[in-house]
């Protein structure tokens, strides 16, 4: 795999080129730039990079090297703002990029969530039929993006796993977490729609959680469950070449 976070070759005129893009952390960008490089598939036929938004120059030193029509894997979890408008801005200047749709609504996505759920229900020696899922995401209060392919992703998860409870609590709009946690009985999981372990991960949805008496365990947010790296790959994998 190859980071941004330091000086890479161009990319091999007999392979295809991907960029894996996501947020990042502004305050901090160089942790989340290299937690992103660790998750990038090893995919043969390709050369693969990765890079944050946050950190400034890091998308733009990854398309110098790209070469013309580069495949983007948008790893967000909602299609919306960012991936609509802010990603697609800083490509402007880029030659016929194939910008993919992004981790969050992936049809994928949700069997890969159900295999990390069936694990943490075996630990606990839990059935599904009798345990809620939580699931939390950032929601937004100007925006319906965010709700909408959360929603989309927990219907899915209910129409394949008989859960005894869905329930959603966002960060950022109604029903908040907290109160969707304090509705939670004590035998219910938290399953994080976040693409990585940023601050609302580690701080936000820990505190409410823990605030309101939520005794199930938590999970790691979607976009670090075991097979995400192959969803990715899948992605890049199938995506069309540019003009076809």
């Amino acid at each position: 795999m190859c980071s941004t976070r330091s000086p890479s070759p161009n990319a091999p005129a007999t392979k295809r080129s991907a960029i894996i893009v996501s947020h990042g952390q502004p305050s901090d960008p160089d942790p989340a730039e290299a937690a992103l490089a660790r998750q990038a598939p090893e995919l043969p036929g390709w050369f693969v990079q990765t890079a944050t938004l946050a950190k400034r120059g890091s998308l733009e030193s990854a398309l110098s090297r790209a070469g013309a029509a580069p495949v983007i894997y948008p790893m967000f979890m909602t299609d919306g703002w960012f991936v609509r408008s802010a990603l697609r801005d800083r490509l402007r200047d880029v030659k016929a990029p194939v910008v993919l749709p992004p981790l969050g609504v992936d049809p994928g996505l949700p069997d890969v969530a159900l295999q990390a759920l069936a694990a943490e229900l075996d630990r606990q020696g839990w059935s599904a039929g009798e345990t809620t899922l939580l699931v939390t995401a950032h929601g937004s209060g100007r925006s319906r993006n965010s709700a909408r392919d959360t929603q989309r992703f927990v219907e899915r998860l209910g129409e394949r796993a008989p859960f005894a409870e869905l329930r959603i609590g966002y960060v950022e709009e109604p029903p908040h977490l907290g109160e969707a946690a304090a509705l939670c009985p004590r035998q219910s999981i938290c399953l994080p729609f976040f693409a990585a372990d940023g601050g609302h991960v580690q701080e936000d949805i820990p505190q409410a959680l823990q605030a309101t008496g939520f005794a199930g365990p938590c999970m790691a947010p979607v976009g670090l469950l075991p097979g995400i790296g192959r969803l990715m790959a899948r992605a890049i994998a199938g995506a069309p070449v540019a003009g076809e």
